[in-house]
């Protein structure tokens, strides 16, 4: 992460993007995501928890940007921008997931993902 990071007092912004206070699940949920004054555009999500998401974003997004992603089935969630790299996003959402919402969310997009091949498994 960048050196905007270093002067973070927030202490759920710190916890949230640092010390990853919730483990992050790699996945593929294609999903909407809207910046604070634009329009949305399709993405992927690339890893998911309690506290934030990482995401495909083509355009460069400064930190502190307020955002909305909008999962399938679910209604947008608020969230910021704390990095952008390399065609990558990671944003914190304004408020935690409810561990319910996020087990759902990775029960649902678990269940879409194909097996692993035979010689994968067991």
């Amino acid at each position: 992460m960048g050196d905007f990071l270093l002067g973070t007092s927030d202490p759920y912004f710190t916890a949230a993007q640092e010390d990853r206070c919730a483990p992050r699940t790699r996945l593929a949920i294609p999903a909407t995501l809207r910046m604070a004054g634009g329009r949305g555009f399709q993405t992927v999500v690339h890893d998911l928890s309690l506290s934030g998401f990482g995401a495909a974003s083509i355009s460069r997004v400064p930190p502190r940007t307020i955002c909305w992603l909008t999962l399938p089935g679910l209604e947008s969630l608020q969230g910021e921008v704390v990095w952008w790299e390399n065609s990558q996003i990671g944003c914190a959402f304004a408020q935690l997931l409810s561990p319910i919402v996020h087990d759902a969310i990775l029960a649902r997009w678990r269940a879409s993902a194909p097996p692993a091949p035979d010689h994968l498994s067991g």
